[in-house]
């Protein structure tokens, strides 16, 4: 008989094990998982914050970036057009430069035809002089006797002359 009280079942302590069970559900329930609860409310609010803020930051830097882009775009064009108009720039001075070069070349090629004219006249009066002293000298030995000098030189003049329109008129 002693077997069945190894293997008996106590009721009253079955209860006071269930009530034992209830006491310390309801104790672990007020104390730990009601403060648990709100710990846990209180962090997914935060984390909840957190991506409530970093979807606004992610909208303000799309934004951001946006404006960037525009700018950035801007700017290129600015350059742009600062590139277009300096080249504009810098063909007008180059078209000053090259018209003041052929204006400067003109006036060198004329001064230097008006000087070649002078010195041709000049050679060519040189030239006509020196005929004139030779053909007096010549025609004073031809003749040999002294003739008027002024006499002679306009003659030789008026001989050169006819000469030089001779000349002039075969070019």
């Amino acid at each position: 008989m002693q077997s069945s009280e190894v293997i008996s079942v106590n009721i009253w302590q079955i209860i006071i094990s269930i009530l034992n069970l209830l006491i310390l559900f309801l104790i672990l329930k007020k104390f730990l998982y009601k403060p648990v609860r709100a710990m846990l409310a209180e962090r997914q609010s935060a984390i909840d914050n957190d991506l409530k803020s970093a979807k606004e930051a992610e909208k303000e830097a799309m934004k951001s970036k946006k404006l960037y882009e525009e700018k950035l775009r801007g700017a290129d064009e600015e350059a742009a057009s600062i590139v277009k108009e300096a080249k504009k720039k810098a063909e007008r001075k180059s078209d000053k430069i090259v018209s003041s070069a052929k204006e400067k070349a003109d006036g060198i090629v004329k001064q230097a035809r008006a000087d070649a004219e002078l010195e041709f006249q000049k050679a060519q009066s040189d030239i006509r002089h020196e005929i004139t002293e030779v053909s007096a000298l010549l025609s004073e030995k031809i003749l040999e006797r002294e003739i008027n000098a002024d006499d002679h030189r306009q003659l030789i003049d008026s001989f050169i002359e006819n000469l030089g329109d001779d000349y002039d008129g075969n070019e």
